[in-house]
């Protein structure tokens, strides 16, 4: 049974190959080159024996002359009497409005334009075609000609001079080897090379004959017009889906063009040059709310014969790429997103595991963070632990929470915090000094939504660590002693002896800063020590005493 059904599988994408074939007669034969600009064809002037003048088509707009745009576009030494005579000698200076212009493509000024990165999440890294270093790839990045990008864990999103975008997947590697624009023409050459993992791509129309976009691996080339398309680099293979427009793919000398609608494979291992099959149609998703004001949500849609669908999210702001799961059944959670806009795309697998075209939506997510419940400590509790657990309870859904204790009720000294967690429960991040400290918890819901608590009051049990002092200043006969602080001190109180045990204190006061001036009588030795001071019912213990002496 299984090599019956291997059989006809086999014979079935056979015929469909040759199905796909047909599909594909318009396409261009094996070995010819697809024009890779929209506009005017590649023609020009010849002579006998020789080819034709690669040149674009330029259309004179009001108030422009030939002269004019020979300043603008041409490259040195090429002048205006040059493009005149190339165009029949139409004359320099007089206005021609809606005159098309012939200029050659070797004539036109050519400028390297970086690509920017708008979006980075996880490990990505660049490699500088300058000096070689490698360093974390960050949003606003300029990507020169010659840069490498290494996504490891993570993704990146690139945008070119022409706003054509490229998504790297994780674990890829791709070199930028031609970012160049044509003066102020708006044609751009832009070649890219996939050694090896996964990019998804919007390519911008090209406009012109002499625009380019192409993208090499170890095995092929796509060379494309307007269009939407992705591909996977592996060691032997490279496979291709188009979603939108067309798309010349193969091995060099040898490429097809492959419709949207489409995916094809060039296997190293096999004797046909390109493998044509059709893509999955796209799923019929149940519409979504416009905004979710809750998470988690359900993603449903129609069964269409796939075992197991793909489901990309992206930031509608900067494209960021944020999930790619492949999915069992009929839905997908929707959970743990910020507030803001998404698309969201869907796409059934086929049994080689390639996404079919997809159907696309954009939602907005706009959740609202509800203050917890507080549940322990209870209210103006005493504990022994100097690192208490807190607990809460959630009046929200998909909602994280830290722990903010401060020394005031109104938390404007600030003493410590737990971590962000959407845990019930959590530990401040270090030990609690006795004392009266003010407890409460902070939600947050879709990254910009916060609410908090009421506060609660908590005593740590225990004495206040003793004071120390950091350092003392003579200034004539004038001592300034400065001490560290204590985190629910409410003041410090101060003693000066005439000896160390402190049995007989010549001077005694209550300071609320951490430094206090003296001043002494020369030639006579002094100590001093200091103590934290809390209205609550923890303790206090002296620090060590500091001679003080001035000559």
């Amino acid at each position: 049974m299984t090599n019956r059904f291997r059989t006809r599988k086999d014979t079935a994408l056979h015929r469909s190959a040759l199905l796909c074939t047909a599909l594909l007669a318009f396409s261009i034969e094996a070995g010819a080159e697809l024009p890779i600009g929209l506009g005017s064809q590649v023609a020009g002037q010849t002579q006998t024996g020789h080819a034709p003048v690669p040149h674009w088509v330029y259309t004179l707009r009001q108030g422009e002359t030939v002269e004019s745009v020979a300043s603008k576009l041409l490259a040195s030494p090429y002048t205006a009497a040059q493009l005149s005579s190339y165009n029949q000698s139409i004359p320099t200076t007089a206005i021609h409005a809606n005159q098309a212009l012939r200029i050659p493509l070797a004539w036109l000024k050519q400028q390297p334009e970086p690509a920017t990165a708008t979006s980075v999440s996880g490990q990505v890294r660049i490699i500088s075609s300058v000096d070689g270093r490698q360093r974390a790839l960050t949003e606003n990045t300029l990507i020169r000609v010659g840069d490498e990008i290494l996504s490891r864990s993570g993704n990146a999103t690139i945008e070119l001079a022409d706003r054509s975008v490229v998504r790297i997947g994780p674990n890829s590697r791709v070199i930028f080897n031609k970012l160049t624009q044509y003066g102020q023409s708006g044609m751009t050459d832009t070649r890219i090379r996939l050694n090896h993992g996964e990019i998804d791509t919007q390519v911008i129309p090209r406009a012109g004959s002499g625009a380019r976009f192409e993208v090499e691996t170890p095995s092929a080339v796509a060379a494309v017009r307007g269009t939407a398309f992705a591909m996977q680099a592996q060691p032997g293979t490279t496979a291709l889906q188009v979603t939108e427009g067309v798309v010349s793919f193969g091995p060099t000398g040898r490429t097809r063009n492959i419709p949207a609608g489409y995916s094809a494979l060039v296997d190293s291992r096999t004797p046909s040059p390109v493998s044509i099959f059709r893509l999955p149609p796209a799923p019929v998703p149940v519409p979504l709310a416009e905004s979710l004001q809750s998470l988690p949500a359900s993603l449903d849609w129609a069964p269409d014969g796939a075992s197991q669908h793909r489901v990309d999210i992206y930031d509608a702001d900067n494209g960021r790429w944020l999930k790619s799961d492949t999915v069992n059944g009929q839905n997908y959670e929707l959970n743990y997103l910020d507030n803001g806009r998404y698309h969201i795309r869907l796409a059934a697998l086929d049994n080689r595991g390639v996404a079919g075209l997809p159907a696309t939506l954009s939602v907005d997510v706009a959740l609202q963070a509800r203050p917890a419940t507080l549940e322990f400590p209870t209210a103006s509790a005493s504990v022994s632990d100097d690192m208490p657990e807190f607990r809460w309870h959630y009046q929200g859904h998909n909602e994280v929470a830290r722990v903010e204790i401060a020394a005031s009720e109104d938390f404007s000294n600030l003493i410590t915090t737990s971590e962000w967690a959407p845990d019930t429960s959590a530990i401040a991040k270090r030990p609690l000094n006795p004392g009266q400290y003010y407890w409460r918890v902070v939600t947050e819901a879709g990254g910009t939504s916060v609410a908090t608590s009421e506060p609660r009051a908590l005593v740590i049990n225990g004495s206040l660590p003793p004071v120390r002092i950091i350092s003392i200043n003579y200034v004539d006969s004038q001592v300034r002693v400065f001490w560290e602080s204590t985190d629910t001190a409410t003041g410090y109180l101060m003693q000066l002896a005439e000896e160390p045990k402190f049995q007989n204190v010549i001077k005694e006061a209550t300071v609320k800063d951490t430094t206090a001036a003296l001043r002494l009588i020369p030639g006579r030795r002094y100590f001093v020590r200091l103590k934290a001071l809390s209205d609550g019912p923890a303790t206090s213990r002296w620090g060590p005493g500091r001679e003080l002496f001035i000559e």
